[in-house]
């Protein structure tokens, strides 16, 4: 898979989060803008809302062949405590909404659309995981995590935007505070099935690593690298390709509620050219876990 981006473009991205992680302040945990994971929970008896917006051009569904500008609306999760190291999460309650700019009629699963205009929406799938903290963090050591997600098929193969397909995740999540900046990994597989046969799927390895600092004690500033490899030889099931997108954004925090923005990147030929999201996330005492 070739580069999207130039190299001397690749190297002004890295720059960028050069400069955006270099500035003093304090530690705030990980969460929107970011996809890469936090071994910490949120809390026995806690729960966190968050939501947002998401705008993202040059977007490629190569199952269906469609390409366009996406927006995507309210983006709602909600992560429940059950216990001082677990946590039940939901996410992908959103909408979504594909302006076409380009079809492939030759695409796998294009004899399925039943998109007449240049526009076509559907719900998106949605995600539902489990993430247990099982060894905290120490003066010298990071600390670790597992996350196990299903990804349920909500979003039609009709109107381009879903394949119809459930799929499997497992993460190691990993995470270590070195003075005032917070540095989280994730590594894991994550079973795919082919959208155009039932008996064959694409293990890819996934990863993600992000770091975060404050510029004072309500904002900072973070960045990320997210992704997947594919590991079949040769072309992999249509939607089952690697990706990789570069975020950078920042957050501020008042109380109880933290709103964010950011800009992300597509480092792949069939990721987003470039796009933005910004969103809030609200945590707060719901229960009492016995």
């Amino acid at each position: 898979m070739l580069s999207r981006l130039p190299i001397r473009d690749h190297r002004f991205v890295v720059v960028i989060a050069i400069v955006i992680l270099c500035a003093p302040g304090v530690l705030f945990a990980q969460q929107r803008p970011l996809l890469t994971e936090d071994p910490e929970t949120i809390g026995a008896g806690r729960v966190l809302v968050e939501g947002g917006v998401e705008y993202a051009r040059s977007v490629e569904y190569p199952a269906s062949g469609l390409e366009g500008t996406l927006f995507s609306v309210p983006m709602l999760g909600v992560s429940v405590g059950v216990s001082s190291i677990a946590e039940v999460q939901i996410d992908g309650v959103s909408y979504n909404r594909l302006s076409i700019t380009r079809r492939e009629p030759a695409a796998p699963l294009a004899g399925m659309l039943d998109v007449p205009g240049d526009t076509t929406t559907s719900v998106d799938d949605l995600i539902i995981g489990t993430k247990v903290r099982f060894l905290s963090e120490g003066a010298t050591r990071p600390g670790f995590g597992i996350r196990f997600v299903t990804r349920l098929p909500n979003a039609s193969n009709e109107s381009g935007l879903g394949l119809d397909t459930t799929d499997f995740h497992i993460s190691l999540l990993a995470a270590k505070t070195v003075q005032s900046i917070r540095v989280v990994g994730n590594v894991g597989v994550a079973i795919l099935a082919d959208p155009t046969r039932g008996d064959r799927q694409n293990d890819v390895l996934t990863y993600g690593l992000s770091l975060a600092r404050a510029v004072t004690q309500r904002a900072e500033l973070v960045g990320e690298i997210y992704g997947r490899g594919s590991t079949r030889e040769g072309e992999p099931p249509p939607g089952t390709g690697s990706r990789s997108v570069a975020r950078f954004g920042g957050r501020y925090t008042t109380g109880p509620v933290r709103v964010d923005a950011a800009v992300l990147v597509g480092l792949l030929a069939r990721d987003p050219r470039w796009g933005m999201t910004a969103g809030f996330t609200y945590v707060f005492d719901a229960f009492q876990v016995p």
